[in-house]
């Protein structure tokens, strides 16, 4: 039965490797190493609008409450650093949303991985961010890495530009051993946080992340945090940025996550320009269209206000009068901003 189990596994790995994942290591099913931690957190409020945290949280801390019979977490890896990008833009987009919707990459390979192990006897569920599973964890426990002090999982060869899924399985399968954390003492990611939502080592308020309040937030960017988020429109890529550990990242295989040029040949004012049916086409398949346009111009205005100049003025007026309120009040921001730039 052991030996059965380790040649299951050593397939499974195969397999995934063939489909194009770049790790997959295997850990018990068993309540997340920080589920107390994570209780307490969304407790604290810090989960801001995403009250999705907050919902069947049993089920997120034990795989068994997802898949009785669970016996393990497949955790899997994929790279998807695009490399630096282009410099003449005056903006910056997260590398993770430069081209097509990691979610749809990434399900069409768990479906083939999972058709796999069905043939081996298991039944599976899989995720890759959508589902209830504190991934990390279960990620670490399998020695897929660790949770950084900024709670972006570091993976030694690829650094912190990979995405995680897993597959929660009644396959028993031997674990692997964890790596363990290597950050040390380096608080990198802490110190270059610009809102300080890095509140300690591992423990982030989204309430301050930029990414949160330029993706998951949909109401108004509070004043206190607009000059910071400088020239960002979707996401931040900061804490990944200073890590270390990407000294060993090398280019994605998967071109589907390299720039898409039809975004990154447009200057900032060219995005308020764009009719609904305009940005639903520029941003078919990309993750960014899932915030729809006018949160997405709202982060434009934002960006705008903290980068932009005279030129700018005519686009923001623009967006000042057609007439949805959540773009108005940005780009009156905005145009304040610039004004008394200008003023000197």
């Amino acid at each position: 039965m052991i030996l059965d189990a380790q040649i299951a596994k050593a397939n499974i790995v195969k397999i995934a490797h063939a489909l194009g994942f770049d790790d997959c290591r295997v850990a018990r099913a068993r309540e997340a190493t920080h589920a107390v931690e994570y209780k307490q957190w969304v407790a604290d409020g810090c989960a801001g609008d995403m009250a999705w945290m907050g919902k069947n949280m049993e089920r997120r801390v034990n795989p068994a409450e997802v898949l009785p019979g669970a016996c393990a977490v497949i955790s899997l890896a994929l790279n998807y650093f695009p490399g630096e990008g282009n410099s003449d833009v005056d903006y910056r987009i997260a590398r993770y949303a430069w081209n097509d919707d990691y979610h749809d990459v990434i399900d069409a390979k768990l479906r083939d991985l999972n058709a796999a192990l069905e043939d081996m006897g298991g039944v599976q569920r899989f995720y890759t961010d959508t589902g209830p599973v504190l991934e990390r964890d279960f990620a670490t426990d399998a020695g897929l890495g660790w949770s950084g002090k900024s709670c972006v999982q570091i993976h030694r060869k690829m650094g912190t530009w990979f995405f995680l899924a897993e597959l929660i399985t009644t396959l028993d399968l031997p674990p692997d051993v964890p790596f363990g954390d290597h950050c040390g003492k380096c608080t990198r990611c802490i110190d270059a946080c610009p809102t300080d939502a890095i509140t300690e080592p591992h423990r982030v308020d989204a309430r301050r992340c930029i990414s949160y309040l330029t993706i998951e937030h949909h109401g108004v960017i509070p004043l206190e945090f607009r000059r910071q988020i400088g020239d960002r429109i979707y996401g931040c890529d900061t804490c990944l940025d200073v890590c270390p550990w990407n000294r060993f990242a090398k280019i994605s295989r998967e071109t589907k996550f390299h720039a898409r040029q039809a975004v990154f040949q447009l200057q900032l004012r060219d995005f308020l320009k764009l009719d609904d049916a305009s940005f639903r086409r520029l941003f078919a398949k990309s993750p960014i269209k899932r915030i729809k346009r006018s949160r997405f111009l709202r982060n434009v205005c934002v960006a705008l206000g903290n980068v932009g100049t005279q030129k700018d003025l005519p686009a923001l007026n623009a967006a000042l009068n057609e007439g949805d309120a959540l773009i108005s009040e940005h780009a009156t921001w905005a145009i304040k901003e610039i004004e008394t730039r200008v003023r000197g």
